[in-house]
């Protein structure tokens, strides 16, 4: 019996044997396949690293952004009427708010009249000038013939045909002409004081007059609130029949298609990061199909933290590191701006070529040209001209006030 246990004990410790044997083989083959697999995962993802994301810094802390455009009013006034409500687009120029127009017209009104006014005084002027220079002449002219007068007497007293009492008489005519002749030359003076190398349009009372009506006129254009830009209403808070002040905050107009994307990029990334590198970003509202295309134009002069209304404050308390990030301005192309539209505070997935590293990493750049401009204001100035200009020819008399004007400012007061 135990002749037979030991014989199939041995043949089961064969039989174990052979099948580790065999097995072992497998198992190396396995082993050698997974290590190969990895080797070759690890070769890949080392030459992808040094081909392309040793040339990328990317971040999914970006955030697309715009210009809010607050629409206030620069009088105060009762609002009347509101031509827009939120997300309608406007174009610039459009007409949203307006306010009461009965006090600024009476104002205008005013300011008119006593533009009016003041031209016709500033006419009177140059008409008293015309008339004290004839005054003028006419005592130089009486002053002439009571010199001639006494001359002749003084030729006839020598014979004794005129007597002293004449003569004396004759002599006391010339100094009262003389006398005349000086306060007329004085008046005459004292009115060109008034209106010397001036015309009734460059006059300083003209001048005053019409600085109120423009001022009247552009207070009354201002109760009409314009777009200054086109875009999409956001924000309004604005109510028919509210009192509003100037300054206070009725709606904003956000021009969608010059939003820009600011990337929040970790400190250490910013190291090989320059200003003009291009940059691919896509939107988490179009999916990753999709992509944008723009260039990094300037970096934050700090980070979000040193600017956050409560910065913190390392230098006391429980210390605890943590990584900052510095925002970059992403201009992207309008072209595609204009097929696949973005709002302001979408997100964004932006990947930066770092393959251009030449420059500073902050340079030195003054704008070549205006960040925004709105041309929507300029027209009420010329406005407000052409109003003063029509008032004041039609109460000068332009066939004499402008050639008085001249003649007066080059007669000498002698």
């Amino acid at each position: 019996m135990e002749n037979n246990a030991n014989a199939n004990g041995t043949a089961n410790g064969g039989a174990d044997a052979n099948s580790l044997g065999q097995g072992n083989p497998k198992r190396r083959k396995l082993l050698v396949g997974i290590l190969s697999v990895a080797l070759l995962a690890a070769i890949a993802w080392g030459a992808y690293w040094a081909l392309v994301l040793r040339w990328e810094e990317s971040t999914d802390d970006a955030y697309v952004n715009g210009d809010v455009v607050q629409i206030t009013s620069q009088v105060p006034g009762t609002v009347v009427k509101i031509a827009a409500n939120d997300t309608d687009f406007v174009k610039a120029g459009a007409a949203l708010v307006q306010l009461d127009t009965a006090d600024a017209t009476v104002a205008l009104e005013q300011a008119e009249s006593t533009l009016a006014k003041t031209v016709r005084q500033v006419r009177n002027l140059f008409e008293t000038s015309g008339q004290l220079q004839e005054t003028v002449r006419q005592r130089e002219t009486d002053l002439a013939k009571a010199r001639d007068d006494l001359k002749r007497r003084e030729k006839l007293a020598a014979s004794g045909a005129v007597s002293g009492e004449e003569i004396q008489h004759a002599k006391d005519q010339v100094a009262t002409a003389q006398a005349a002749l000086g306060a007329a030359r004085r008046q005459l003076a004292a009115q060109h004081a008034l209106v010397d190398r001036t015309t009734i349009e460059d006059h300083p009372d003209v001048k005053n007059a019409a600085a109120h009506v423009r001022e009247a006129y552009l207070a009354l254009a201002r109760t009409t609130l314009p777009a200054p830009v086109s875009g999409y209403v956001a924000k309004r808070s604005v109510q028919l029949g509210q009192r509003i002040n100037p300054g206070t905050p009725l709606m904003a107009v956000i021009p969608l298609e010059n939003v820009w994307v600011d990337a929040n990029f970790k400190e250490g990334q910013l190291r090989d990061m320059r200003v003009g590198q291009p940059v691919t970003l896509t939107a988490d509202l179009y999916g990753g199909k999709l992509e944008y295309h723009g260039r990094i134009v300037g970096f934050g002069a700090g980070t979000g933290g040193a600017f956050a209304l409560l910065p913190a404050q390392n230098a006391s308390g429980n210390w605890i590191k943590i990584v900052q990030r510095v925002p970059a301005r992403i201009a992207l192309d309008p072209a595609e701006l204009v097929k696949h539209p973005l709002q302001v505070g979408l997100s964004m997935q932006a990947t930066v070529d770092t393959h251009e590293r030449d420059g500073e990493r902050l340079p030195h750049v003054t704008p070549v040209k205006t960040a925004d401009v709105s041309a929507v204001f300029d027209a009420l100035r010329g406005e407000a001209d052409a109003r003063v200009n029509a008032i004041i020819a039609a109460n000068e008399g332009k066939s004499a006030g402008g050639a008085h004007g001249v003649a007066y400012a080059a007669a000498p007061a002698r």
